[in-house]
């Protein structure tokens, strides 16, 4: 079968920035996606990649180098699969016109996260959201997908709190996140406004956080996501960080619960089994550490190859119940990884072009 022996063709859009280049690198090898076509701006087209991307990922396979720089139209890409780490000013039209056009989308992009038919996912927690994908077909009239995977801050929050929902429910959240600079793209926030110092302030963020955790917990039922009866409070910060966004949190459940009964199920937790084995898969997507000083992003970040979130200081909190703290790789989990686990899931799904049910 197909998909269970040669890698299927995508495509990456928007492949010469950051987030763009971390999907080049981890799909570099991929065993069940071969990187085909990269698409960027005009300022890039007919160039080959290696010429436009200012690379900053590590080692660049050769042959990715060589490859030609076409538009970002689905008449110049001919991968019926296409990752998509476009700007937020350009992604909803292209997009749509990808998936107009018969193409899944996978798309780390903010434009169509709170669309009532696009599924807004992390696998291990809500891989049931898949089914709005019927919806959005009918309602749109075309073949192809939108799926997205969402903000990087919102990606760290919600598996940290998915297994305390599970088990008690969750009502009230108060975040205050510590944001590394890759999380502003390259070149990002400038070296005199970020060393030796905090941006209490990243446009849009505290918005994102307090909507798309909402929906991420909320229950799919009769075609539908019903969004979880949640208040979250956001505060957003950018610190001196390269990698890792750290979120402290206070949390109030719906049937109260102790350190140690949240410890546990945040110990027990292991999200959906149909992710178990998949390729950008960690063994565990929730590590729970006793040290009083972890998690740090300088010594956790890259656990799970940068796809496990790391929970860590779980104590009792004197307003709400409980207080901890959860710290995740932003542009792994919280951007590419996450758009490259949904696509592997849907694959194993059997929801992608040319990859037969059961085939991974």
């Amino acid at each position: 079968m197909t998909g269970s022996t040669t890698p299927v063709p995508v495509a990456v859009l928007g492949a010469t920035g950051a987030v763009g280049q971390t999907f080049v690198r981890l799909l570099q090898g991929h065993p069940r996606f071969r990187l085909a076509e990269v698409a960027a701006s005009t300022r890039s087209v007919g160039r080959t990649y290696g010429e436009a991307a200012a690379w900053r990922e590590g080692a660049l396979d050769r042959e990715v180098a060589g490859l030609d720089v076409f538009p970002c139209t689905p008449d110049a890409v001919r991968s019926r699969i296409v990752f998509s780490a476009l700007d937020a000013s350009v992604a909803g039209e292209v997009e749509e016109a990808f998936a107009s056009a018969g193409g899944v989308v996978l798309s780390n992009a903010r434009n169509h996260r709170m669309a009532a038919d696009v599924p807004l996912l992390i696998p291990e927690v809500n891989a049931d959201h898949l089914g709005l994908i019927e919806a959005q077909r009918r309602l749109r009239g075309w073949e192809g997908a939108i799926v997205t995977n969402p903000n990087c801050a919102v990606t760290v929050a919600v598996v940290a709190l998915a297994p305390l929902a599970e088990a008690f429910g969750v009502r009230t959240v108060f975040a205050s996140t510590m944001q590394a600079v890759s999380g502003a793209g390259y070149p990002g926030v400038p070296s005199l406004d970020i060393l030796g110092n905090v941006v209490p302030h990243i446009g849009g963020e505290e918005e994102k956080i307090q909507t798309e955790a909402q929906k991420l917990l909320g229950t799919f039922r009769d075609g539908q996501v019903r969004p979880a009866e949640l208040t979250v409070s956001a505060h957003a910060n950018r610190v001196p960080v390269e990698h890792g966004h750290t979120v402290c949190m206070s949390v109030k459940l719906d049937r109260g619960a102790g350190p140690d009964e949240a410890l546990a199920a945040l110990e027990a937790w292991r999200g959906d089994p149909r992710c178990a084995g998949l390729p950008s898969a960690p063994e565990r997507a929730l590590v729970v550490t006793r040290a009083p000083d972890r998690p740090q992003p300088r010594l956790d970040v890259n656990l799970g190859n940068g796809m496990t979130v790391t929970v860590g200081r779980i104590r009792e909190d004197p307003v709400l119940d409980l207080r901890l703290v959860a710290m995740g790789h932003n542009t792994v989990r919280g951007a590419a990884g996450g758009s490259l686990l949904n696509a592997e899931l849907m694959g194993r799904l059997g929801m992608l072009p040319g990859v037969p049910e059961g085939a991974w």
